[in-house]
């Protein structure tokens, strides 16, 4: 409430950002609609939602804008970034190459736009037969800085929570001790 007695209203733009076909519209789908699509969907350009997010006694209108697949950084519009407060870098689990395009992605973010909230989401975490990065990648991750989760888009493991995490760091205004420098 403002001094007013109205509820304040606070919009976060945060965006996903990984390599083709790691879970990035599958995540956002959990997250907003709290379903999941066995079907691969692919995004062009941008595909852009909200959702409303209850953060520590707050509401927060959350845009969501889920980025196409990104191989190469050189091919990603960095104008989709303006305006943003937080992203989420997604990688597969399961193949770890993944996991090298989202560092790569987020050195060209941060060059562009500076330091914001971001974490590093290993989705797919229901495979675990075929999960391929090691806990000791996530252990060097974490010290450098970098917030990991596991998540699934498929059986909703952590998706909430990474979401909400996120959130959270965007309204303290906390920034990752990682840096491209």
């Amino acid at each position: 409430m403002n001094r007013y007695g109205r509820a304040v209203l606070i919009q976060k733009k945060i965006f996903m950002i990984g390599a083709f076909a790691v879970g990035k519209t599958s995540l956002v789908r959990r997250f907003v609609k709290s379903v999941f699509n066995e079907r691969y969907l692919t995004t062009v350009g941008v595909k852009v939602d909200k959702k409303v997010a209850h953060v520590d006694g707050q509401d927060v209108t959350l845009v969501i804008w889920d980025l196409e697949g990104q191989d190469r950084y050189h091919n990603v519009r960095s104008s989709y970034f303006r305006g943003a407060s937080g992203y989420l870098l997604v990688a597969d689990g399961s193949n770890r190459a993944t996991v090298d395009v989202a560092a790569d992605l987020q050195v060209f973010v941060e060059s562009q736009i500076g330091k914001l909230p971001y974490m590093l989401l290993l989705n797919k975490a229901d495979l675990t037969d075929s999960w391929e990065v090691a806990e000791e990648q996530e252990r060097r991750l974490s010290e450098a800085g970098v917030i990991v989760r596991r998540t699934s888009a498929k059986t909703g493991e952590g998706v909430e929570e990474a979401f909400l995490l996120l959130s959270r760091l965007m309204l303290t205004g906390y920034t990752n001790a990682q840096s491209s420098e």
